[in-house]
């Protein structure tokens, strides 16, 4: 029989008229692994705090198992003045240095004040896992951690029976490590019996069913509003309760599942055939080399993931690309038509005094999108789930993940076409995730990306750079996964070799440094050259017919005979779109 380790019942909380959850209830037992999900802002660290007896509550009862073990990890680790590392850690048993030296935490003497956000986080959670709980809360555990980082924790996690609940937006994190996803939305709590992959399903059949549960509503309220209309009379005792079924009915009808959505659709500036050449890169603090006598001539429309260990010099490669530092031999030529738009890992400090809507119109007042029109600053926002009352709150009121997607707002309705995003996905909730990543895809630029989020890199990039440290990268042509497969498949090569003998081990080793590509040599011909601009113009005029075509067809306004050649011209807008963009492609590998 399961063992019921914590019990929440009617709990709701509420900051002056925003409210969080109300009278919300979720059982977690012993060995359930729960991953809690939900937008930014909405309420999901609140409610970690509030379990963990961090922060107060308005209503509702949460009741433990006596002499139960927990531990908290908080979004934002705060430690006593004064301790070192070893203060912090002390007294942790045999595991301590194994556990501190995944986390890369070395010196036990250096004073925690001196560490970084990040050192901070990784030291918290060090803390937390060498108490060895038997309920641990985790607020983002992956932050802060680099790949290496965040499988060996997903490992660790996995082998230990520890009872969980955590927020975090890795989704391939959410997959391998929870057995439960908890969804707060719009308030109330829905559970689903799964990993993220199952959930993802199930959420779906949810908001289906919860599709035609409107709809029929909607149907039935046309029927019985007719009623109420044709029939004054009928309004007697004996109709009364049907009268009052009536209302009950017009309220089912009005719920709508708020399930706004992102369209990043901002028009990006013209980026010419030269992004940037790197030319004999050195780079190194003391002894520690970042690049070395690093070549590369990056390509139009590239997409560059760069992964590694933390202090491989990751950040300090784009901030060399970008300008912001030095190289202490060779350059970087970066092309005349490039413009930068850079989403830094430490964020864009706003005047908290100020609203959101003049955050954004200090840059401008409306923005140009992808088919030329312009967007009011206010609706641009709520493009980014802004609503209209959240535009008019201070920044300070906003959440930290509600800041970094109004970061990005800022970043990109400035129309960049070369696209540098340092740890873009900490915070982000994976709603704003799922339309960074198909805008990513879609974009009509260049785009470097590092990042520990996996998942986020698999959609995204199409080959990597891979950071080993001492001026040691390898240029890997594919996603993540690719690499990591790959990886494993060598170390168990090496292993193998390892026990016949060195001769055959010689065979694995792994690449050091990246090529520098060649221009091509093909050019397009003047024909071409003008039916390539010629596409440029016609498909965006195609895809407008499109999507006026798409709401005719849904506003139902049109009669059969006019459907019936919507759904003609439809099918051959489609085939003709299909074929130009085709060719556009094509194309534009020799523009």
């Amino acid at each position: 029989m399961a063992v019921s380790f914590l019990q929440i019942e009617g709990l709701t909380k509420s900051f002056g008229d925003l409210v969080l959850f109300e009278k919300i209830s979720l059982g977690i037992n012993e060995g359930d692994r729960i991953g809690l999900i939900a937008k930014n802002g909405t309420g999901k660290s609140t409610l970690l705090s509030i379990i963990a007896g961090e922060e107060g509550k308005d209503e509702g009862s949460i009741v433990w198992k006596n002499d139960l073990k927990t531990d908290y990890l908080p979004q934002d680790p705060k430690f006593p003045d004064g301790v070192t590392v070893g203060d912090v850690c002390k007294e942790k048993g045999p595991e301590l240095v194994r556990i501190l030296t995944k986390l890369r935490i070395t010196d036990m003497d250096q004073p925690v004040a001196q560490l970084s956000g990040g050192q901070r986080k990784r030291l918290a959670l060090a803390h937390v896992l060498l108490d060895d709980p038997q309920f641990l809360i985790l607020d983002e555990p992956t932050n802060h951690l680099d790949l290496e980082m965040v499988e060996w924790l997903e490992d660790y996690l996995n082998h230990r029976r520890m009872t969980l609940l955590m927020v975090t937006h890795d989704r391939y994190f959410l997959d391998r490590v929870c057995n439960r996803i908890v969804e707060l939305d719009n308030r109330n709590l829905y559970t689903y019996k799964g990993n993220y992959a199952y959930y993802l399903e199930k959420r779906q059949e949810r908001l289906n069913a919860q599709a035609a549960a409107v709809d029929h509503a909607n149907n039935l309220l046309r029927k019985e509003l007719d009623w109420m209309r044709r029939q004054p009379q009928a309004r007697g005792h004996k109709s009364r309760s049907r009268i009052e079924a009536f209302y009950e009915l017009e309220q089912r009808a009005k719920a709508r599942h708020d399930q706004q959505q992102m369209r990043l659709s901002m028009r990006s500036s013209y980026i010419g055939s030269k992004i940037f050449n790197a030319h004999g890169v050195y780079k190194a603090f003391g002894d520690r080399v970042i690049l070395k006598d690093f070549h590369y001539e990056f390509a139009r429309y590239e997409k560059l993931g760069i992964a590694g260990p933390n202090g491989t010099g990751k950040s300090t490669f784009l901030k060399l690309l970008l300008g912001l530092d030095q190289p202490d031999k060779g350059h970087i030529d970066v092309g005349e038509t490039v413009r930068f738009g850079y989403y830094s890992q430490d964020g864009l400090q706003f005047d908290e005094s100020k609203k959101v809507i003049d955050i954004v119109r200090d840059i401008a007042d409306y923005v140009i999108l992808s088919d030329g029109t312009k967007m009011a600053a206010t609706a641009f926002l709520q493009q980014f789930l802004f609503s209209p009352e959240k535009q008019y709150s201070y920044v300070y009121k906003l959440s930290g993940g509600e800041k970094r997607r109004l970061y990005l707002c800022t970043i990109l309705m400035r129309s960049p076409n070369f696209l540098v995003l340092d740890e873009p996905t900490n915070d982000l909730d994976i709603l704003t995730l799922n339309v960074l990543e198909q805008y990513l895809q879609d974009f009509g630029g260049c785009v470097i990306v590092v990042s520990h989020d996996r998942y986020f890199m698999d959609k995204v990039v199409d080959h990597l750079f891979v950071f080993h440290g001492n001026g040691e990268i390898q240029d890997y042509p594919g996603n993540y996964t690719d690499y990591r497969e790959w990886r494993e498949l060598k170390e168990a090569e090496s292993r193998e070799a390892e026990k016949n003998g060195p001769a055959a081990g010689a065979q694995t080793n792994r690449p050091t440094a990246q090529k520098p590509k060649t221009e091509k040599a093909r050019k397009l011909s003047f024909k071409e050259r003008q039916e390539f601009e010629s596409l440029e113009k016609e498909l965006p005029r195609l895809e407008r017919e499109k999507a006026e075509l798409e709401a005719q067809m849904s506003s139902g306004s049109l009669s059969p005979d006019a459907l019936q050649k919507a759904g003609i011209r439809m099918t051959a807008l489609i085939e003709e779109i299909d074929g130009k963009e085709m060719r556009w492609l094509e194309l534009s590998e020799f523009a």
